[in-house]
């Protein structure tokens, strides 16, 4: 079992950053892959980033390429996004999830998830 918990959303304005975190429970934390997804009003929650075991390799969606950056310290158990040039767009609700298997971007193929956390970007 692992529990997942998010931390560091908020109101910012376009241009800005914010770094997210997600605190893991349990001694597992670093046999799983982690991953990032956004869910917007209205919208399918869709991926975001993802994190293989070790921190060395990583997968971006195109929308956020080059402005978010995913890691990990294992010794923590926490993973972060690191979400830079944010924009009106990037506003959603921000889950991170842990998945058994190498890199991927489906929804399902996660087992454990967090609450999430609001991300509000204005204009």
């Amino acid at each position: 079992q692992v529990q997942l918990v998010e931390s560091g959303g908020g109101l910012v304005q376009a241009g800005d950053s914010l770094r997210l975190s997600c605190a893991a429970s349990g001694r597992t934390f670093s046999t799983w892959t982690m991953g990032w997804f956004r869910q917007a009003p209205g919208k399918e929650r869709e991926f975001v980033a993802a994190i293989t075991r070790g921190g060395v390799t990583t997968k971006y969606a195109d929308s956020v390429k080059g402005r978010f950056t995913i890691s990990r310290d294992n010794a923590k158990v926490t993973v972060y996004l690191q979400m830079n040039s944010l924009k009106p767009e990037d506003t959603a609700v921000y889950y991170c999830a842990a998945a058994s298997v190498g890199l991927r971007i489906g929804v399902h193929e996660y087992v454990y998830w967090g609450q999430g956390t609001q991300v509000t970007v204005s204009s």
